[in-house]
């Protein structure tokens, strides 16, 4: 009796649990499909035995069913040929080996690299992570502004990883029919499962996500003209349910052979997720779907920025090594040259040196190669103004007179680029000076605000004082310094006043909120305007040079601007150092030197300023008194830095 009993409270084995686990679902299958089983019986015996049933045999029904068949099948081969073509999105395949870029390929951003690198060592190790109780990392969101490498980066962790590497264009999911994008989504996770099945693991990149990943609430989705026509009029949300789907698929068996088991009841696994990471590139992170970014889904959001001045020289040293250039190429400057620029545009720069170098018959880039083409890139292809002499001297010294104020008030520029030519890429403008910053400019206090704004007002100071008129061509200066001198004092609050304009909306509602708002502005704008010409006073013989060598060369680049300044600086000096020592020597010679020594000077300092023809500047010394006091303003110091 104690046998029995203990022999009823044993408990059942794992193998008596699945063996009883296995006739159940075998008994349901039996259950569900018994009729099939019996058409199935009849069928055959029907075909074999020879009968008649109504006058029909089994060789005449045979024939009919298959010419049915036939026609069945011919209409379903064109509609499946037509769905395949139309299901084929921008999508191509790269098999572990078949691409050499890797995370040494990959320059400017550590940190990026460093979240790829662990990216990658989850989809290699994916069991053991998994044995640790933890998921794989199933979506990845790479953001930042175009040309930062976003698809290099994906690429370089696929070859990492040794697995599959799909790149998929996420525009060309939208179809013209309703379900066409569903469908080419649904078969494109299908052979990555596939795939991953096969490797251990698979990476989808989906380049502009964007384009199927925008929020629901800003598509509509209506079920009219709108819907039918799907992607193609941009309707319809079916592609983005897909993909949210089989980015975060429920526990369902995707292979064809265990769901055949399953179905017969000899198979009652767990189904295993296959490790499908999906990365997705866009420029507007913003416009996705909430649902899209959520964990288990896009579980990483990583914002890919251009590299900064620490990481940018080994950007330039990569690419520049790709090509034969000379040795004495300094990567310093050129970092300082290629300021916010990406890995994309760096590599553009490069390549467009080396295409100037070839058709100027050289082997090897140079460094003014470089410069060239960084123009090329920045202000288009030159185009050769035909322009009277008086327009010529019109424009040489109204940007002059950006460029030598700009010279000194920015120390952490270089010399502007400056031209009398219109390029191709600046639209509206006969002629205009650049400088470019030497590093990365993030925050600007008050002298600089101010150097900008006798920046943007050295036009007409140049002008007035060298060619004695008034331009017209001002109009973009002075909106310009108006804007900075506007915010100096309504918004950035360095006048004394905390009020803010930005607060009330409108410019027209500002000029009753900040207290004498338009005075102080245009007194600021006085101010500077008279600043400047003091500069240009103090060093007329550079804006002459700088004119004159313009007017003549047409443009001049920074290296050229510097060695102009630098010599009319350096005759300046010494004229003044000879001017103050000659009333000395010809005193001790004719005792005479005084009215000799100041008028020699003076005819010395007219003829520098004259620059030729010109007539020497016509200066109002009672405007030259600046109202800096008045406005509480500090001195302004000329070696500043700004951005223009």
């Amino acid at each position: 009796m104690s046998t029995n009993t203990t022999r009823t409270k044993r408990p059942r084995s794992d193998l008596d649990k699945s063996i009883d686990l296995g006739l159940d679902q075998f008994g349901r299958f039996i259950r569900r499909a018994w009729w099939w089983i019996a058409l199935t019986i009849f069928a055959i015996w029907f075909f074999t035995s020879g009968v008649t049933i109504a006058g029909l045999d089994g060789g005449t029904a045979l024939s009919g069913i298959i010419q049915i068949t036939f026609a069945i099948c011919y209409i379903l081969i064109q509609f499946v040929a037509l769905f395949w073509f139309l299901a084929r999105p921008r999508l191509y395949w790269v098999m572990p080996g078949e691409t050499g870029v890797t995370f040494d390929d990959y320059k400017g951003n550590p940190e990026v690299l460093e979240a790829a690198r662990r990216i990658v060592a989850l989809l290699r190790g994916v069991k053991e992570f998994q044995a640790m109780g933890g998921n794989p990392v199933r979506g990845l969101l790479l953001s930042g502004p175009p040309g930062t490498g976003k698809s290099y980066l994906a690429q370089c962790m696929s070859t990492e990883a040794g697995v599959p590497f799909a790149y998929a264009s996420a525009a060309s999911f939208r179809a013209m029919f309703m379900g066409i994008d569903v469908l080419m989504i649904s078969n494109l996770y299908r052979k990555a499962r596939r795939l991953a099945r096969e490797y251990g693991g698979c990476v989808i990149f989906m380049d502009e996500v964007d384009a199927i990943g925008g929020s629901r609430g800003n598509n509509g989705g209506g079920m009219g003209m709108m819907g039918m026509m799907g992607g193609m009029m941009g309707g319809g949300t079916g592609g983005l349910n897909q993909l949210l789907m089989e980015m975060d698929p429920p526990n369902i068996e995707t292979g064809w052979f265990k769901k055949i088991l399953r179905t017969l009841g000899l198979y009652h696994g767990r189904a295993q997720h296959q490790p499908v990471l999906t990365i997705g590139a866009t420029n507007i992170p913003d416009s996705l779907d909430r649902a899209l970014l959520r964990p288990g889904r896009f579980d990483r959001q990583i914002n890919v920025a251009p590299p900064t001045d620490k990481y940018r020289p080994e950007v330039i040293e990569y690419y520049l090594n790709k090509v034969d250039h000379v040795d004495n190429i300094s990567i310093t400057a050129l970092s300082a040259r290629f300021v916010s620029y990406t890995p994309v545009a760096i590599k553009h720069v490069i390549n467009e040196a080396t295409i100037i170098a070839h058709f100027a018959g050289r082997t090897k880039v140079t460094y003014k190669d470089l410069t060239e083409a960084q123009d090329v890139h920045e202000y288009g292809l030159r185009q050769i103004s035909e322009l009277t002499d008086i327009e010529r001297r019109r424009l040489a010294y109204h940007e002059a007179g950006h460029t030598v104020a700009s010279y000194y008030l920015m120390d952490r520029f270089f010399p502007a680029y400056v031209t009398i030519h219109m390029r191709g890429d600046v639209e509206g403008a006969a002629a205009f000076a650049h400088p470019r910053p030497k590093e990365s400019v993030i925050t600007r206090n008050r002298e600089e605000i101010l150097a900008i704004i006798q920046v943007s007002l050295a036009s007409r100071a140049a002008e007035e004082l060298f060619l004695n008129t008034k331009l017209n061509g001002v109009t973009g200066d002075f909106a310009s310094a108006t804007e900075r001198a506007a915010f100096y004092i309504g918004a950035f609050g360095m006048d004394d006043t905390i009020t803010s304009f930005l607060a009330f909306g409108s410019a027209s509602n500002a000029l009753g909120a900040v207290p004498r708002f338009a005075e102080r502005v245009e007194a600021l704008l006085q101010s500077q305007l008279n600043a400047v010409k003091q500069l240009f006073i103090e060093h007329s013989e550079a804006v002459i040079a700088v004119s004159e060598a313009l007017i003549e060369k047409d443009e001049l680049v920074a290296e050229e601007i510097k060695e102009l300044i630098d010599n009319a600086d350096a005759r300046r000096a010494s004229r003044n150092i000879f001017s103050e020592f000659t009333p000395l020597l010809e005193a001790g010679s004719n005792g005479n030197g005084n009215g000799n020594g100041n008028g020699n000077g003076a005819h010395s300092n007219g003829s520098a300023r004259s620059g030729g023809f010109l007539a020497g500047p016509h200066i109002n010394n009672m405007s030259m008194h600046t109202s800096a006091e008045n406005l509480q303003l500090p001195p302004l110091d000329y070696t500043d830095n700004l951005d223009l």
